[in-house]
């Protein structure tokens, strides 16, 4: 769609992609800076918009990206969700929680409790990166 935000995407950071669905770091989200997004590439709003396989293969990337992150950054907690309130476009937010971040347990979205005191590898896009392009999504 010529005004979907995700569809006309520019300098995202992309850790990898196929013709169906690309995973990009987010870096725009100050609540949650371990972040990734796994992206259907051809504009649909649900999931069952998809046919069976293709459910299987984002969420098969939902699950890779799941374990890098996990081997990257042993979080206290992966959450996963898939909204698309504001940006009707398939996706899926893969993040990184710690106990010390300034929301845990608390979503990312909800006020902070805290500081924030964690420190993150700044190369952790490229991890991230590495690891999927040598273990198949």
């Amino acid at each position: 769609m010529n005004d979907c935000p995700i569809c006309q995407a520019q300098n995202e950071e992309i850790l990898w992609q196929n013709d169906r669905l690309r995973v990009i770091a987010v870096h725009n989200e100050a609540q949650a800076p371990a972040f990734c997004r796994v992206i259907w590439q051809a504009h649909v709003a649900e999931m069952t918009d998809l046919a069976a396989a293709e459910r299987d293969e984002i969420m098969q990337a939902v699950y890779r990206v799941e374990a890098a992150m996990r081997q990257v950054f042993h979080p206290a907690k992966i959450n996963l969700a898939s909204l698309g309130n504001v940006v009707p476009h398939l996706h899926w937010h893969v993040i990184a929680r710690f106990d010390d971040d300034a929301h845990f347990p608390a979503p990312i979205w909800a006020p902070a409790q805290r500081q924030a005191a964690m420190m993150l590898p700044e190369n952790w896009p490229q991890q991230i990166k590495q690891i999927l392009e040598t273990e198949a999504v």
